[in-house]
């Protein structure tokens, strides 16, 4: 009974949270690019906060990886936007008045939306070749957060959202 449960829980898990689309330039050699740094002037539609942790994440993330550096002469410049739009929660409790008699009966039911307003945001990051100024690899993140976010909460919505989109870069070579 306990693996039936997982059988299905695990799938439900894993199917929330932020969905990522990959798209890149298959004529680009990736094994060459070791450096990168951000645009100077990056217009993101966010606040001078969000851009800040969003860089860290994308730091931290990359330089995890034995082959990337950020430098001041780099190879890839990556620049990020975002749109966003607030909707309320999709959870609600349900409550329902009914009644009948004979072959009639007559019910109405209504949705209480519970925990307030989401920022469902899509978060585009980019990963320009510095030397042809030509984008080379791109990905477009769907993700959401509670309106009323914590600043810790907000930076590990970034970081796990960035890690999942940078979790594809570099492209692997089939």
């Amino acid at each position: 009974m306990r693996n039936l449960f997982l059988c299905f829980l695990v799938p439900l898990l894993l199917s929330c949270g932020a969905t990522v689309a990959i798209d890149y330039d298959k004529k680009a050699d990736f094994t060459s690019y070791t450096t990168y740094d951000f645009y100077p002037t990056i217009d993101s539609g966010l606040n001078e906060l969000d851009d800040r942790r969003i860089m860290k994440a994308i730091d931290s993330v990359l330089l995890q990886r034995p082959t990337f550096q950020k430098t001041e002469d780099p190879q890839l410049l990556i620049n990020f936007f975002a749109k966003e739009y607030l909707s309320n929660s999709r959870n609600s409790i349900g409550i329902g008045v009914g009644g009948g008699g004979g072959n009639v009966g007559v019910g109405v039911s209504g949705g209480i939306p519970i925990g307030g307003k989401e920022v469902n945001q899509t978060l585009t990051i980019d990963f320009i070749d510095a030397a042809t100024d030509q984008l080379v690899w791109q990905a477009v993140v769907d993700g959401s957060y509670k309106e009323r976010a914590t600043p810790v909460q907000k930076e590990a919505y970034y970081y796990t959202v960035i890690a999942k989109a940078l979790k594809k870069f570099p492209p692997k070579e089939k």
